[in-house]
């Protein structure tokens, strides 16, 4: 390619939720709110299994760390489309860009190799126009197809590597809920309809979040506007939906933040408790 001929991309236009201003006030107040009930659902999470020693075992420590890869997924992209609305030129680098793509993989995937290899691909790769991203944030497949070369092996790549990750993955959850509910079909009905409405909850979070993943990197025919709808399930109703379904609905957790209240708001001594946390981690 003559270099001469080309200027050389250093920033990328997010198009995201585009429509009238009203649309876009509405929108800016709704994920606003849904933002800060992020934040505040899964610090409380967080607080709540730090501060309490009987939630000190490896179920809540994990959900513990669920709570703050949530709060990851949501932050990686959720402030600058919030920001977005009040601008009027929606741009972001070339290196923020590639820092999201990271982001997105590494905390809402986990897929470190794969990670690390598409990366390579997409460092190397020559931009040179146009340099408009038609989502709210960088995505791999959105990035990749404004490469000033051919992008074929390398969307092959992302639909073999992130795809069958994500199918695989939910294939394996699906089957793992199914055999849960064959072992516990011959116990008491009470206890099998626990299991179910469990289950039904889990399964919920589980199609929310791996449903738009698999259209998206594996469904070769989805538009733009379909793929930017579909992302907002798993890098912002996801995060939402797990405090409420994995951690808020026990006994225990309501038990700990009742304690927790009756503690500290009483005594005015949160910002001592925030201040002298560990934090995730569980002595």
């Amino acid at each position: 390619m003559n270099e001469t001929n080309h200027s050389w991309v250093t920033e990328f236009v997010l198009l995201g939720f585009s429509g009238s201003q009203e649309l876009q006030s509405f929108l800016l107040f709704i994920f606003s709110l849904l933002y800060l009930a992020i934040l505040l659902g899964n610090f409380l999470i967080i607080l709540t299994v730090t501060s309490d020693s009987r939630l000190h075992t490896p179920m809540y420590f994990l959900l513990a760390n669920l709570s703050f890869i949530d709060i990851c997924v949501a932050s990686f992209a959720t402030p600058k489309m919030i920001a977005d609305f009040l601008a009027e030129c929606k741009t972001t680098s070339l290196e923020a860009c590639l820092a999201q793509i990271f982001s997105v993989h590494l905390f809402a995937g986990g897929e470190m190799v794969i990670l690390v290899s598409m990366l390579a691909f997409t460092v190397n790769l020559p931009f040179c126009g146009p340099n408009q991203v038609d989502s709210f944030f960088c995505d791999l497949p959105l990035v990749t197809k404004l490469a000033c070369t051919d992008t074929y092996v390398i969307s092959l790549l992302i639909v073999a590597d992130s795809g069958f990750l994500s199918l695989s993955s939910f294939l394996l959850l699906v089957v793992s809920y199914t055999v849960i509910l064959i072992t516990v079909r011959n116990r008491s009905s009470a206890s099998m309809a626990k299991a179910r409405s469990t289950l039904t909850a889990h399964i919920t979070v589980v199609t929310l979040f791996f449903g738009p993943c698999i259209f998206i990197y594996v469904w070769p025919f989805s538009g733009y506007s379909v793929d930017k709808v579909l992302a907002v399930f798993y890098t912002i109703f996801t995060p939402i939906l797990n405090p409420v379904i994995y951690t808020l609905r026990t006994k225990e957790v309501k038990a700990a933040m009742a304690k927790l209240k009756s503690r500290y708001l009483k005594s005015g001594q949160v910002s001592a408790v925030i201040r002298n946390i560990p934090f995730l981690e569980m002595k």
